[in-house]
């Protein structure tokens, strides 16, 4: 069985959108959410999606999935504190729905619609052979990263990878590291392959499409419309 685990949480600081979280601004008519949904609804190896939410909006994300007939999304639960404690939340769900840990689990940003049907087909094929899947963007730019003397590391670009979403495991083994850390009062990781590396699980990546941005300023919003507005007219002339 095939789960997407999608995250979102987010209160819309960095956007300025004190009344309306960042993933439910609309483009087009459509909350930024919903784009990220359908892709996962649309896969043919998708079989069921969990999704963890700010409390206070789910009674709107429930409107929203039946608005835009999202016909996969077999629960919606609280966030937690933390983004490790929703992520935890919304993979308890997915142990029930399964009904086992043998499944695979996608664990994705609500706010990041930009992925592919290939990067998700990625990294299903990539748990079941190697029981991880990272995905990834090649280093661009140089990036420092300071000591705790004050010194600076400049890893070599040559072989640097960006982590981004999604982030794929077994439920069994993801689950084990989310009760691990909980057990010694840990909650603040900051997404689960840190975790995953932290506990000493093998990790495997791929390379994903460079637009898989997390929409999170004004900026990332209108690379969204854009590229929304692309993927529009490739449809609409059969490219």
């Amino acid at each position: 069985m095939n789960i997407a685990a999608i995250f979102a949480g987010g209160s819309g600081v960095r956007m300025n959108t004190k009344s309306r979280p960042k993933q439910f601004l609309e483009l087009n008519g459509k909350p930024i959410i919903i784009y990220t949904l359908e892709l996962f609804d649309n896969h043919p190896d998708v079989d069921a999606i969990v999704v963890a939410c700010i409390e206070a909006w789910i009674p709107f994300l429930q409107k929203m999935i039946r608005k835009f007939d999202i016909t996969k999304v077999a629960a919606v639960v609280p966030g937690g504190e933390t983004g490790q404690d929703s992520i935890f939340n919304a993979l308890e769900e997915a142990e029930r729905i399964a009904g086992d840990g043998e499944a695979t689990v996608m664990i994705h940003d609500g706010v990041r619609p930009l992925i592919t049907g290939q990067t998700i087909s990625d990294n299903i094929k990539t748990v079941r052979e190697h029981g991880s899947c990272i995905t990834c963007v090649p280093a661009t730019e140089t990036f420092v990263v300071e000591q705790p003397d004050g010194s600076l590391e400049i890893p070599e670009r040559t072989g640097s990878l960006i982590a981004r979403a999604p982030q794929s495991f077994a439920l069994g083994d993801i689950l084990s590291a989310h009760r691990r850390a909980i057990g010694e009062g840990r909650h603040d990781f900051i997404d689960s392959c840190t975790m995953m590396s932290h506990y000493g699980y093998p990790l495997k990546t791929i390379i994903g499409p460079m637009e898989n941005i997390k929409i999170t300023t004004p900026t990332d919003f209108f690379v969204l419309r854009a590229m929304v507005e692309v993927r529009e007219n490739r449809q609409i002339f059969g490219l």
